[in-house]
């Protein structure tokens, strides 16, 4: 989180450090829960391309409560992945792999003791880089990916959640995620700015095809437009799935587009990250600015 003007009368942006999450992100996945109730009733979770940790932070407060051993001890787990370091977060084992390859699966498997998992929620986003078309292609290809991985998880019934960008292409990944999800959602948060094309896809019900075999694909080098085209040959045809819209969070809440106009005195505080980046990738042009080695031309 950045500590530009507007940062500082986002209220999110605030009430993230001041409520102690890592990213004003956490709110995204507290009101999809009030509106869906993800979070109740689970057991083991996954948390994808997780860093700086803002979900899994709510997903340790929600599982774990304030007696994390107590938790443990019933054989609650999250597993926090990501390519990047992450800081530890009470409750949450972190593995730093790649959702892509198949020994992550065996590696999220050994901590749920061999069980498959309830919930898998992906926050993760590329790098825009302002051509809508490409955003939404890349971004699509990561929700695939982790889709790869979350149905090689999930347990019959279980829910999947992750970002998208909404564009003129996005009915057919609803389409798809038909395929294999009793209901499908898309929602976006409250605190989820409004000129963003950003929303959440929220599928519940996981049903897996008749001989579908999810693990088998997940590193074995079939693309995603090869694993779209082995879950297509399930059916005799793609099934048109409509599905709804849903704003997320109380109207009562505040506006993610709007700035606020700060209590007296406030206007100057800024205030410092719950953590700060591990490894960002900014990291060695810092490293070069403080050395004296980055100059501008």
């Amino acid at each position: 989180m950045g500590k530009s003007s507007k940062d500082k009368r986002d209220l999110y942006y605030r009430k993230a450090k001041e409520e102690g999450w890592r990213a004003r992100s956490a709110f995204k996945l507290l009101q999809l829960d009030s509106q869906f109730h993800l979070l109740d009733g689970l057991n083991r979770v996954v948390d994808l391309c997780a860093a700086p940790g803002s979900w899994s932070q709510v997903l340790s407060k929600r599982l774990m409560g304030s007696d994390v051993e107590a938790a443990l001890a019933a054989n609650k787990r999250i597993v926090a992945v990501d390519l990047q370091p992450m800081s530890a977060i009470a409750g949450v084992t972190t593995l730093q792999a790649d959702i892509t390859h198949p020994k992550t699966i065996d590696r999220i498997l050994d901590v749920f003791g061999g069980e498959p998992a309830d919930f898998v929620c992906s926050d993760g986003a590329p790098d825009v880089t302002g051509l809508h078309d490409l955003d939404e292609y890349i971004q699509a290809q990561l929700i695939l990916s982790a889709l790869q991985l979350a149905t090689a998880l999930l347990r019959p019934g279980g829910k999947f959640v992750a970002k998208i960008f909404r564009g003129r292409d996005i009915d057919l990944l609803y389409a798809q995620l038909g395929l294999l999800f009793d209901k499908v959602s898309c929602a976006k948060p409250r605190s989820s700015r409004a000129s963003s094309l950003e929303a959440f896809v929220v599928c519940e019900g996981y049903r897996p095809r008749p001989g579908w075999d999810a693990r088998a694909l997940v590193g074995s080098g079939v693309s995603t437009l090869e694993f779209v085209e082995k879950l297509r040959a399930t059916e005799s045809e793609l099934e048109r799935v409509v599905v709804p819209f849903v704003a997320c969070g109380d109207l009562s809440e505040y506006d993610s587009d709007a700035t606020y106009t700060l209590e007296k005195g406030a206007a100057r505080l800024s205030l410092d990250p719950v953590q700060a980046p591990v490894a960002p990738p900014y990291k060695t042009a810092l490293e070069l600015k403080r050395s004296g080695l980055l100059r501008k031309t």
